[in-house]
């Protein structure tokens, strides 16, 4: 039955939405002649009497939802399978509300994993977290009150704004490994972080929100394997199992970051998305991720290298805490404010070409040598160290060019057999020391290696050649390395072991 004008604004009133003399004075803006119900509705809602959400409710006959406590709901902010959140009002005063849903609250595992995610909540104060304020066990409307931020989620920035510029990425990258270190600290893991987990306020801040799985966690018994106890946890659960870890792994929560970093990069997730409760357990998922470089060449190397560490499949190469990413982000804001990075027309993000052949198998064919590495950048130090340790070299590491050519002046014995001078970023500085050190009577012996974009050209031009040099192109593939090293070492003793 159709409520006449004078019934929708008793309704109102009966059900304390209002204060009836607000609702009576903009009952009498509206006029005393004959008002129609479409013409009632949008006074009082003009007027913020009641919100559009109230106003459905009214026009279905609903005698209940309005409240939560002595929470105002005004309209529905996000709807998930286990909860709602409102934005409700109390005293003046703005809220988030997160009601679970009425098919789970008959449910003793669901409702208690909702509460304690509350409880947890109420322990977290951190600016890059959605604070907690309030945990309502009403067992027939268990809620929580919560910090309503103005803004959006991530995923829902990423999907009108696809890539992001590399400077925000990073800085919301940098909110949110701080939030997951305040947590650490307490001995909180997230276990459920993706974009929609994530809120943009208005001033551009990253808020971490939804603590449900952390609440899982069973750090009692650390031997326990990485279980599935709903679909949420599908994807710890299979990287945690793939990388031989055990379930609630810290390290977790750092994987799962990158992959948020990486769509942010990218305009899409490395993970491919899929309801599919095989393929998400497919520990391929987790090895088989396409180079970023592929789709966002324009990435500086100081973010792509964040990437890279972060979604290690290798648990030990990955960053240990979200402390330690959270420094490696803020080194790399600083670094790109200060310019010092790849250019956008460079296309030398990746530092070495990925390869599926031998040349990812770890070998002994360096064990003897020492080999040193003059480089400025750290995604090519990392790199070029990881590769050439994995084949028994010692490399050692200097990113001035005149303190590394200051090493073999003062040096009583000769510091490294061969040396790699990097001039992605060094430019003419790593060209001259190059050739200073093949003109130096105590170094013109020794092997050295020219890493140089090919494009370069005028730098390529100025550099010296020699039967025991050589000049490799940027981006740099292992296997014109390891065969740069072996012709250059031909006839350079190895070192006893022990010795070096």
């Amino acid at each position: 039955m159709s409520l006449t004008p004078d019934q929708f604004v008793q309704r109102i009133k009966d059900l304390g939405l209002a204060d009836p003399r607000a609702v009576d004075r903009v009952r009498n803006e509206v006029g005393a002649g004959e008002v129609t119900l479409a013409e009632m509705i949008d006074a009082m809602q003009r007027f913020e009497i009641v919100s559009t959400l109230q106003t459905e409710k009214l026009l279905r006959g609903d005698r209940s939802g309005y409240f939560y406590g002595d929470y105002k709901v005004q309209y529905l902010i996000g709807a998930g399978t286990f909860a709602r959140v409102y934005r409700a009002e109390r005293d003046g005063n703005i809220f988030a509300i997160k009601v679970l849903r009425k098919r789970f609250r008959d449910e003793p595992k669901e409702l208690e994993q909702f509460l304690r995610e509350g409880r947890m909540g109420l322990r977290l104060r951190h600016p890059n977290i959605v604070s907690i304020y309030d945990v309502v066990p009403d067992v027939r409307n268990p809620f929580l009150v919560m910090e309503f931020v103005e803004g959006q989620t991530l995923r829902e920035l990423v999907r009108i704004r696809g890539k992001l510029p590399a400077d925000l990425s990073l800085s919301l990258i940098q909110d949110i490994s701080s939030a997951l270190a305040h947590a650490a600290s307490l001995g909180i893991s997230h276990r459920d972080l993706k974009l929609s987990n994530v809120l943009i306020s208005t001033d551009g801040k990253a808020k971490l929100v939804d603590f449900g799985l952390a609440a899982l966690a069973d750090r009692n018994n650390p031997e326990q394997i990485a279980d599935c106890p709903n679909a949420r946890a599908i994807d710890y659960a299979a990287l945690e199992r793939g990388s031989g870890v055990r379930k609630d792994d810290p390290r977790s929560d750092v994987f799962f970051a990158g992959n948020m970093l990486y769509h942010m990069l990218a305009g899409e997730p490395a993970l491919s998305e899929t309801r599919d409760r095989l393929q998400r357990l497919n520990v391929n998922r987790f090895i088989d991720i396409r180079p970023l470089h592929e789709l966002a060449p324009d990435v500086p190397g100081v973010a792509n290298q964040i990437v890279q560490k972060a979604m290690r499949f290798d648990v030990n190469q990955r960053y240990q805490s979200a402390a330690e990413m959270q420094a490696d982000v803020r080194k790399a804001i600083m670094l790109i404010e200060r310019g010092v990075t790849s250019s956008p027309a460079d296309n030398y993000h990746q530092p070495m070409a990925e390869h599926q052949d031998d040349d990812e198998i770890p070998s002994n064919e360096g064990e003897g040598y020492v080999v040193l590495l003059v480089e400025s950048k750290a995604a090519l130090q990392n790199a070029v160290r990881d590769r050439l340790k994995a084949r028994g070299y010692r490399v050692l590491i200097i990113q001035d060019p005149n303190r590394a050519l200051a090493r073999f002046a003062d040096a009583e014995e000769q510091p490294a057999d061969c040396v790699i001078f990097g001039a992605s970023e060094l430019g003419a500085d790593a060209v001259d020391a190059y050739n200073q050190f093949a003109q130096d009577e105590m170094t013109a012996g020794i092997p050295s290696i020219l890493l140089i974009d090919r494009r370069q050209t005028h730098l390529i031009q100025a550099a010296l050649r020699g039967s025991n040099r050589k000049m490799l192109g940027l981006p740099l593939k292992v296997r014109e390395l390891r065969q740069a090293l072996k012709q250059l070492l031909v006839g350079v003793n190895r070192r006893p072991m022990g010795t070096y």
